[in-house]
């Protein structure tokens, strides 16, 4: 799993319930820094966690150059965001996100939850 946000409380906040949770985590601070550990031929990742609001790259354009790049077409896709707005989840569907997950409606043990439910139910 790759966890890519660029606030490092929440990253490493996340890191830590998922390896709780069993996951093999990485992190990214940045886009470029995801865009430069998934093109690192050595790593797999099955779960990509893009937070939306970054500097610089933010998640939808990270997860669009991941898509024109197909820099991770095995792995499931999920935005993790405070945004809610419409136009942002319909941009991240028509790029064929896995799921949206608005962070500010859930304690992180249910993001947890949630991310492994929708890679469970992506499975079958």
């Amino acid at each position: 799993m790759l966890l890519v946000d660029d606030d490092k409380f929440l990253l490493e906040m996340y890191a830590n319930k998922f390896t709780k949770a069993g996951a093999k985590v990485e992190t990214a601070m940045n886009g470029q820094e995801a865009i430069d550990k998934l093109k690192d031929s050595e790593k797999k990742y099955d779960i990509l966690v893009l937070d939306i609001v970054m500097p610089g790259m933010d998640g939808l354009e990270l997860l669009h150059n991941i898509r024109k790049e197909n820099l991770a077409s095995e792995s499931l896709i999920i935005m993790l965001s405070n945004q809610n707005n419409p136009q942002d989840i319909e941009k991240a569907k028509s790029l064929k996100v896995g799921g949206y997950i608005v962070k500010a409606t859930m304690i992180p043990s249910e993001v947890v939850t949630e991310v492994f439910r929708v890679a469970d139910s992506k499975q079958k």
